[in-house]
């Protein structure tokens, strides 16, 4: 087994980067039929989430901690084809954009990214930069 550090992942990353868009624009790609493909853990999901979302996590709670989903992959290739069009999003745009990567590196040809998330993009200080799809005022489900 052959050890790869997270920063020579993002290297390979940067020839499929997806597209990244704001909640504005998420919210129009999805009234033009994209699938609002939320990555964020279950209890996230449960407390609030775009419309109509559907939701496959990224990564799981574990232990005081965030793991990787071994299933992501196959859940999301399971639930919808390879040409589908997917807007990906998140909490605050990390995990969504990795997200999008895997699924545009797995075969997945229609991927965008959300780049603020559910909650809003934040400086490295924990100011909001870019307010996410709840605070931006679109569409929400409890």
């Amino acid at each position: 087994m052959s050890f790869i550090s997270e920063k020579t992942m993002e290297n390979m990353h940067m020839a499929t980067d997806p597209t990244r868009i704001s909640p504005q624009e998420a919210a129009e790609y999805v009234a033009r039929g994209y699938i609002y493909l939320d990555v964020r853990t279950e209890e996230e999901f449960a407390e609030g989430r775009p419309a109509h979302s559907v939701n496959i996590p990224f990564a799981l709670l574990s232990g005081g901690g965030m793991a990787p989903n071994p299933d992501f992959l196959s859940a999301v290739s399971a639930r919808f084809p390879k040409d589908a069009k997917l807007v990906v999003g998140c909490k605050s745009g990390g995990r969504s954009l990795r997200a999008a990567r895997a699924l545009l590196d797995a075969g997945f040809t229609d991927v965008v990214d959300q780049r603020a998330g559910w909650d809003g993009a934040r400086d490295p200080f924990g100011q909001l930069t870019e307010p996410g799809w709840s605070r931006a005022g679109l569409p929400t489900e409890p």
